[in-house]
């Protein structure tokens, strides 16, 4: 039995005057929590107890004391003042928290989420006295001294120094930059309105960059290419045994990944005329084994069982350590992860999203070739992913291709005709992506061209019965087809593979609901995340089963959610704090050690019957029962 106060054990907060309550791992800050809970409070150092800002009156449970409490809250100790930065939960508390004097900046982000504009990079400008006979401080020490003065915490590495004394050449007006409680620059006058940070969705298949203006939280510049690791496997599994190999092709895919990293920053750099030294720190987020590979680390233990990784805690990092082409004594914070295939994308995801930090109960579904899930709210949350493979994104499907000009991304069946629509617009279709995959063989399924195994319906039969789409029923290296456009046709081997895809993330996802305790019903909402999550056709999704048999509005398209909760990271020190604690609040669940997942995989291959879906209103094509017939 979880005792509290044990590590991964959960305790209740209750904050006054709004009487809001969370629940959230032991260990976290009273600061944290009260974020967690949608309540800011007042901070201007990021939580790091300098500024003694953040007091809160404990009004019942157990409050350590801090030497940062000593220093601004002497007089009040005894009446329960703590800063709440510095005041971990170990049980159950009460605490009255002061109204905010003033309202810091904000801005909408993540799916609807509303966000404090408070980065963790900080620019000061400062009009300091000149040197004296009387006052010999040095540059440095006059620097350190008015950081402290503000608030912040005076630290410093040796590099920094060369920038101090060019910005002392002709004056004492300055301006201070600092990441977190670092001083990583120094610069004559008052450089305040050029401060950017980038924020990164590493992606297994492509990669996204993002610059922002961290005075306003405005994307100055987007970026995406394929990850230049791709020339060296499709997939994470490729790319673990070439890992595997030796330290030489670690170094290879390492040099691959920053790359692919420098190459969008030259972009977003050149796109918004934004120097290198002017981006000061850097978030990324990633599944586990990108994290790894950009590090240069071995990711084999998360190939083999007990498929543990090398790390999963968040990372920060120096600019130059770790080869970031932008300011080198700036900073870069990797996302946690949850575990080994539940990775700091989801993270990022929950982030963006609010799924452990809102009442409602709600279904986070990444869709790609390892499906991560994670389903709960405010008061529990789980997550998962499944092996899905490369069908979602055109691999083992004869005509399958990525989304790009000329891919078929989605398919309408009426009236007898087939109705394309292609990326590029007015373009020669050249294959079919995933959104196109899954929505012809939901219109397959509808028309009844597919029965419940997934079996496609005969020629011969078709015209027996009348079908107007009869005619392009054909065979394909002497499996049975569905024609498209010229040359382009949907094999039934591409039917069983989509099958078995879905099948593995279906099957995660009912493994996560069924450890939550819910039934469909129980879903206030199901989200598709990723960028190509947001090109499915809800009711595509819903016909092969993909999700749970809800009604269709309550399946969403939430976009890059990976790289929008980056962007939080990013843009909010609270909203990061926040990030860090996810690991420790949502549960994992590792497939493999899930006794009867392969018998539900293989009960979940099928297409469900398509009377036992939610608010489908369809008008039959004439044949409808042919694929039955058929098998």
């Amino acid at each position: 039995m979880t005792q509290v106060g044990d590590p991964g054990a959960k305790v209740e907060v209750t904050y006054l005057p709004s009487g809001k309550t969370v629940r959230v791992p032991t260990g976290t800050t009273l600061f944290n929590a009260a974020h967690w809970a949608g309540l800011p409070i007042e901070s201007t150092c990021g939580g790091r107890g300098t500024c003694g800002k953040c007091g809160v009156q404990v009004l019942d449970g157990q409050a350590e004391l801090s030497l940062a409490d000593y220093r601004h809250l002497a007089d009040k100790l005894d009446d329960g003042w703590r800063l709440s930065c510095q005041c971990p939960i170990t049980g159950p508390m009460t605490v009255d928290v002061p109204r905010l004097m003033k309202m810091p900046k904000a801005a909408t982000m993540g799916v609807g989420r509303f966000v404090l504009l408070e980065p963790n990079v900080v620019k000061l400008y400062l009009e300091l006295p000149p040197p004296s006979l009387e006052d010999h401080r040095s540059h440095l020490m006059r620097v350190m001294d008015a950081v402290e003065e503000a608030g912040y915490t005076r630290n410093y590495d040796w590099e920094v120094l060369p920038r101090v004394a060019e910005a002392f050449r002709t004056g004492t007006n300055v301006t201070a930059t600092l990441v977190g409680e670092y001083l990583v620059d120094c610069e004559e006058g008052d450089t305040r309105e050029r401060m950017f940070g980038a924020s990164f969705d590493i992606g297994t298949t492509t990669c996204v960059c993002t610059l922002v203006d961290l005075r306003n939280g405005a994307a100055v510049a987007i970026a995406s290419t394929i990850n230049h690791q791709a020339s060296y496997g499709a997939d994470v599994i490729a790319r673990m045994a070439k890992a595997m190999r030796g330290q030489e092709h670690i170094d290879q895919l390492k040099a691959a990944a920053l790359e692919t990293v420098n190459e969008l920053l030259a972009r977003v750099q050149e796109e918004a005329a934004v120097k290198p030294e002017e981006i000061y720190e850097a978030v990324v987020a990633g599944n586990a084994t990108m994290m790894s590979l950009l590090l240069g680390v071995n990711p084999e233990s998360i190939a083999l069982a007990p498929y543990v990784a090398t790390f999963l805690e968040t990372q920060d990092l120096r600019a130059d350590e770790i080869g970031f082409s932008m300011h080198p004594l700036g900073w870069v914070a990797l996302y946690p992860s949850i575990g080994a295939y539940v990775g700091a994308d989801i993270v990022a995801d929950i982030v963006a999203t609010g799924l452990a930090r809102d009442p409602e109960t709600r279904l986070l579904v990444d869709v790609g070739t390892n499906g991560e899930i994670a389903c709960g709210n405010a008061e529990r949350a789980v997550a998962t992913a499944a092996p899905a493979g490369p069908a979602f994104e055109g691999g083992e499907i004869l005509y399958g291709m990525r989304a790009t000009d000329g891919a078929i991304e989605g398919v309408v069946l009426t009236n007898g005709e087939v109705e394309l629509q292609v990326i590029g617009g007015d373009v020669e279709p050249r294959g079919i992506c995933g959104s196109g995959l899954i929505d012809i063989v939901a219109q397959l399924r509808l028309a009844g061209l597919l029965d419940d195994g997934g079996k496609m319906a005969s020629r011969e039969d078709a015209e027996a019965a009348g079908h107007p789409l009869a005619e392009r029923l054909v065979m394909r290296d002497e499996v049975r087809a569905f024609h498209l456009v010229g040359e382009i046709a949907l094999t039934q081997s591409d039917v069983r593979a989509l099958q078995f895809a879905k099948g593995a993330i279906s099957t995660g996802i009912e493994t996560a609901m069924r450890e939550m305790g819910l039934a469909p019903e129980d879903l206030d909402e199901v989200m598709l995340a990723g960028s190509f999550g947001s090109y499915i056709n809800p009711r595509s999704a819903q016909v092969i089963g993909l999700v749970p048999p809800v009604t269709v509005d309550r399946i969403k398209a939430v976009g890059n959610t990976a790289s929008e909760g980056a962007k939080m990271a990013l843009m909010s020190f609270r909203e990061r704090e926040v990030a860090w604690e996810i690991p420790g609040f949502v549960e994992y669940i590792e497939l493999s050690g899930v006794e009867d997942f392969n018998d539900r995989f293989i009960g979940n291959l099928g297409l469900p019957p398509l009377d036992t879906l939610p608010d489908l209103d369809v008008t039959y094509a004439p044949g409808e029962a042919v694929a039955e017939e058929a098998g």
